[in-house]
């Protein structure tokens, strides 16, 4: 593979509680790891932006223009009852996730972009539900964002569970820039943690602030994409989409500030400037940021003993550049970037499944399985 020439700068911190930052320039290198190969393991979806394993064997697949796809012995099924959804622009049927005791409880989590509400347009929502055959049952909305408006960007959207079962999922400022990622009394450009029946947690950190969003965990976010639980720390991992720049990766943090749009290291994709400011007191740094942007989406780490050479690290999809990025960590900073996949297509979202085989989803392909060479 080609090696990539354009330099990275990037910002990492050694733990949650350290605010030293340092700063480092990184290239991506040739690949070092062992061959692989991809295998075809379902074909033609559009856009197949969530993937979850079920304990048959089976998948289940979100299909972003409004199709929930069972794949069970080599055949693809379309899933009935679905709620409407609002399909427009980066809008439509988005990510999917499973209950951590899904085997005794069968509940899915679905994010999508829902007409519900006041107002023309439609906002993200977060609900779940249980699967009998072909069918969706014991629907229950947890979550829908206001107000509806019909721009077509930035609904966010991914699911995740740390270890003591709460639910958390991004919805993007959906375009107000300016009005939503700051202001805590108002959806979009957060990231939100519920209890798995979708009531609010406790301790939660803006429950006793009147008028807020209770349900907001921390906020200055952007259009996050990519949530993963490392395994390794029980923390929630996200990324989120910068403008022309400053793609971040971030650590939740309870009530913690992550700067959008007052602190970036973007600029306009006019090339214009918003802000003169890469941090400010009170606004967390990211983990880590790539310029130029790859447009991420979708994250997983990789434990797998199948990828001997790949354990440890962060896979990260990108939709700009069409290859899926590895992430080599050492003592919580990113020290190394490879290119995998290059030229594969959009990547939409990868996830390593119960096998322990890293599954790639691919926008006008499906999902792909990487295969390690001899």
């Amino acid at each position: 593979m080609k090696a990539i020439h354009s330099l990275l700068s990037i910002i990492c911190i050694t733990c949650a509680a350290c605010a030293q930052q340092i700063e480092s320039e990184i290239k991506a290198e040739e690949p070092k790891t062992v061959d692989y190969k991809t295998e075809s393991v379902v074909a033609d979806i559009s856009i197949p932006w969530g993937m979850v394993f079920l304990p048959d064997g089976s998948m289940l697949i979100s299909e972003k223009t409004g199709e929930l796809i069972h794949f069970k012995n080599g055949l693809k099924v379309n899933i009935e009852n679905l709620p409407e959804i609002y399909v427009r622009g980066q809008g439509g049927l988005m990510d999917l996730e499973l209950h951590p005791d899904y085997k005794n409880n069968g509940w899915i989590y679905i994010t999508y972009a829902s007409p519900k509400g006041e107002n023309e347009g439609g906002h993200t929502a977060l609900m779940r539900a249980k699967l009998d055959g072909n069918k969706l049952v014991d629907k229950e909305l947890l979550y829908k964002a206001a107000p509806n408006t019909k721009k077509g960007q930035h609904f966010g959207s991914r699911i995740e569970f740390d270890n003591q079962g709460y639910l958390y999922f991004s919805i993007g400022e959906r375009g107000e820039r300016d009005v939503n990622p700051q202001d805590i009394t108002r959806d979009g450009g957060k990231i939100y943690r519920l209890n798995d029946d979708g009531s609010i947690p406790e301790d939660n950190p803006f429950v006793n602030l009147e008028n807020a969003k209770t349900a907001i965990y921390s906020y200055g976010h952007r259009n996050p994409q990519g949530m993963a639980k490392n395994p390794f720390t029980g923390a929630i991992w996200i990324h989120e989409h910068g403008p022309q720049g400053g793609d971040e990766i971030n650590i939740v943090q309870k009530g913690k500030n992550f700067g959008w749009p007052v602190i970036s290291y973007g600029i306009n994709y006019s090339g214009t400037s918003f802000t003169e400011l890469t941090e400010k007191e009170g606004m967390e740094q990211p983990l880590f940021y790539w310029v130029p942007s790859i447009a991420p989406s979708g994250m997983a780490f990789v434990t797998s003993d199948i990828y001997p050479d790949w354990k440890g690290n962060v896979l990260v999809g990108s939709l700009k550049f069409s290859y899926l990025e590895r992430l080599v960590m050492e003592n919580g900073k990113v020290i190394k970037r490879e290119k995998l996949l290059e030229g594969i297509g959009r990547v939409r979202n990868v996830r390593q499944g119960p096998d322990g085989y890293i599954y790639v989803s691919i926008e006008g392909k499906g999902i792909l399985k990487i295969i390690p060479g001899n």
